[in-house]
Parts: structure tokens; C-alpha cells; sequence
């Protein structure tokens, strides 16, 4: 949404209410289940730019989280320096009149990415009755932003300058929004459903929205003055991840195609073949996997270059992650290339050549956790790589198919364990 310009005199009225007294702080109670605090009401010490370093328009004042209102829709964005799964996030809020902000989640960085909110979504935080404008249901106060509207029967909302007290329920992908102590809405992510709201509507565009399963918390600065306090946050558990069949032997859901080149499923079989075009092209997933343990079974027909890419970021046929190369024998089968910057950063040994079975099945095993990655073939580690930058990614598992034409590469029992 657009920036507004705001009196002065008004600001500076709002500003004044301050946050002191209780505010920021945990009872014991609160410490010993597990909650912690975002903003401890004098520093921005666990908070720092998107993408960056410093806190920009954002700083601490008369024990508040406030912005001074000087971003816009492309800059004034804060997000923890901590990762977070499911997780229980409550935070008392004021907005300015006519202002504009949000809560954003799972917000992913990269330099693909120049704004927290085209990966995350976004508890919206906005003046309803003040806004200079129209705003669609969908941009109100408590909708999850584009996506989810909140129940209206339910909502309190306080005029701008007033306080309000939000909650956000992460839990395994069962997310609920809260205002004022009444639950706004509530919904599964990643169900046909969600997949379907995502991709009729603003979200169509950004094919990396919502995907991530972990990632940062972030504020954004929308042009306008606003104040948080008592943010605090409770990690909850994960459930147990099962292992999780990536292909179903029939079709080719869960997955998208990027490029011109062949992808489909013959004999039960997961085939990826050179088009005319003879370009790159890719199958992803439709969800993101960070940490996991992956098998897959492969047979290569003819020539054979392609390749397994994790914590992958697609666009086109323009591809940001690493890769574990499926080869022709002598070309590195189990190693690990970046497709962008570094090249390689693991082949194997040439002794290594020889596991490899041209024509025939072979097994490739791909385990990530952190910054560490491990391959192996046909039983046999083949690499094992730590590497800081890989551990700060997330991304989709992604099939490719080698540019220059006369490929022809079978896939089956594509299995994932989320760890």
C-alpha cells in the first residue's frame, strides 16, 4: 500500500502514551514454560535489517519497538536474528492515524528476495476507518494479508492510537489469528486449499510465498509511525515427520515444472526428457525442505545430466541453490555444485568413477541438517560438505534437466524425511 504523510503534532501525542511500567517483561511463570521476549524495552539488540545489518527506522523509544515511519514498500523491514518453527507469538500494537504495518513469519532471506512479505505471510496491521482510501476486506486489520479473511462478528478493533493485543499460533501448519482475545480466523497451510488461495490471487506472482516452514519474524515500517511492547514468543514442539513419498507414481502433483523441456510419468516411472528447445529445465516441489534425509531412485536411458537441487529458489528457468549432480560416469555423480557464484564446492574422488552404473538403477542418498551435507550412492558416502552459506538457505528440492538436448533420465521412490 502507499505511504501517508502524517502531522507531526499527531505522532509526537501518540508517542508520548509511552510503554513503561509492567510492560516487556516475563513472570516466572512465563520463563519457566518456555516463553521469551522479542524486545526487552531498551534495545533492538535481537533485531536487525532485512537483508542487512543495523535497525534502520526502527529503534527503542520510552520503552517501545516503534518506527519513525520513513519506509516504504520496498524498505523498513526488522526480523529477528532467530529462526522460528511453530511457535506461539504474542505482541501488544498502536498505529498511528492512517497508518499501515504487519506482522510477517517464515520470512525467508536471500538476495533473490528484496522484501520480507514475498515469502512470508503477514498478520495485517493497519488504521481500517483512517486509511486515505478503499481497502478490501483482505487488506483489514487480522486478515492474513491476500489470503485469509477475519471473522468481522469477532473483531474488536481499537481506534488508531490505542492499543490492541494480537496473537499469531504457528503449530505444525495449523495457524490461527487472535485480536483482543477473540480468535479472528484460523486455517491448515498447505492443503489444496491454501495452494488454490495462493495461487489465484497476489500471491500468483510470487512463487516463494508462503512455502517455508521455518524463517524469521519481521516488522515492517509502511510509511507511517507505529508501536509495539510485549512481544514475546514460545517455541512449540514439532510433531514427528514421517517419511514422505515426494512422487506417487501416477502424476505429477506436489510438484511444478519450470522451462519448456519433458516431464512426465510413464510405466509408474518419473521421466524427465530434453524438449526441442533443448534448455534447462526443472521440477520442483511445491514446498520448501530445509532439513531432511532424501532417497531416490535413478536410471539414466540416455546421456544423463541432471541433478537433485535442495534449499532451491526458482524463477523461470533461473534456479538460486545447490545441486547433487547426476551424471554421465567421470562427471561427478554425488557432488555438489552451486548454481550460482561458486561452481563447485565438492567433487568426488576419481576413485569414486566406478559406483556409479551407467544404464542400470542406482540410489542417491542426500542428507542436510544445518550447514552439513552428506551424499552418498549406492551405499557409498560420496561427499561430505560443511558449508555456512548453505546453512542459512531454505528452499524446494528441485529434478533437473541439463541444457544441450539427448537426455532421458527415469526417477522413482523419491522419499523424504523432514528432520
Amino acid at each position: 500500500m502507499r505511504n501517508l504523510t502524517l502531522l507531526p503534532v499527531i505522532a509526537c501525542a501518540i508517542l508520548l502514551t509511552g510503554c513503561t511500567g509492567s510492560s516487556n517483561k516475563l513472570s516466572k511463570q512465563e520463563a519457566a514454560d518456555g516463553w521469551e521476549l522479542l524486545f526487552d524495552g531498551k534495545n533492538l539488540d535481537q533485531w536487525r535489517l532485512y537483508n542487512g545489518e543495523g535497525t534502520g527506522s526502527w529503534g527503542a523509544v520510552k520503552g517501545c519497538l516503534t518506527a519513525d515511519g520513513t519506509g516504504s514498500d520496498s524498505t523498513g523491514y526488522i526480523v529477528t536474528r532467530k529462526e522460528y518453527s511453530s511457535f506461539d507469538l504474542t505482541f501488544d500494537w498502536k498505529i498511528a492515524p492512517g497508518g499501515n504495518s504487519g506482522v510477517m513469519y517464515h520470512v525467508v532471506e536471500s538476495e533473490r528476495f528484496h522484501t520480507p512479505y514475498v515469502t512470508g505471510p503477514e498478520y495485517q496491521l493497519i488504521d481500517d476507518t483512517g486509511w486515505p482510501g478503499t481497502l478490501e476486506e483482505w487488506q483489514k486489520t487480522g486478515a492474513d494479508y491476500a489470503m485469509y479473511l477475519p471473522d468481522t462478528t469477532k473483531k474488536r478493533l481499537m481506534p488508531a492510537g490505542e492499543w490492541n493485543s494480537s496473537r499469531i499460533l504457528f503449530d505444525n501448519g495449523h495457524v490461527e489469528y487472535w485480536l483482543n482475545g477473540e480468535q479472528l480466523l484460523s486455517f491448515e497451510a498447505w492443503t489444496p486449499e491454501w495452494f488454490a488461495l495462493k495461487n489465484s490471487g497476489k500471491w500468483a506472482g510470487a512463487p516463494e510465498y508462503g512455502l517455508a516452514s521455518t524463517g524469521l519474524i519481521s516488522l515492517q515500517d509502511h510509511g507511517s509511525r507505529v508501536w509495539f511492547r510485549d512481544m514475546k514468543i514460545k517455541r512449540l514442539p514439532e510433531k514427528e515427520s514421517k517419511p514422505i513419498q515426494l512422487f506417487n507414481g501416477t502424476d505429477l502433483s506436489g510438484w511444478t515444472a519450470y522451462g519448456t523441456e519433458k516431464w512426465y510419468v510413464e510405466d509408474s516411472l518419473l521421466v524427465c526428457e530434453s524438449g526441442p528447445e533443448k534448455e534447462y529445465g526443472y521440477l520442483a516441489t511445491d514446498k520448501y525442505y530445509k532439513d531432511f534425509d532424501l532417497t531416490a531412485d535413478f536410471r539414466q536411458i540416455s546421456d544423463g545430466n541432471s541433478g537433485i537441487f535442495f534449499r532451491s529458489v526458482i524463477e523461470g528457468t533461473k534456479i538460486s541453490g545447490w545441486q547433487v549432480e547426476v551424471a554421465p560416469k567421470n562427471h561427478d555423480t554425488g557432488g555438489i555444485y552451486e548454481s550460482y557464484g561458486r561452481g563447485w564446492l565438492e567433487q568426488i574422488p576419481d576413485e569414486k568413477e566406478d559406483i556409479l552404473k551407467p544404464g542400470d538403477w542406482n540410489t542417491i542418498r542426500i542428507k542436510v541438517v544445518g550447514p552439513q551435507v552428506t551424499t552418498w550412492l549406492n551405499g557409498q558416502e560420496m561427499v561430505s560438505l560443511n558449508d555456512s552459506v548453505i546453512g542459512r538457505a531454505d528452499g524446494r528440492i528441485a529434478l533437473q534437466i541439463h541444457s544441450g538436448g539427448g537426455i532421458k533420465v527415469q526417477w522413482k521412490n523419491l522419499i523424504i524425511k523432514p528432520l
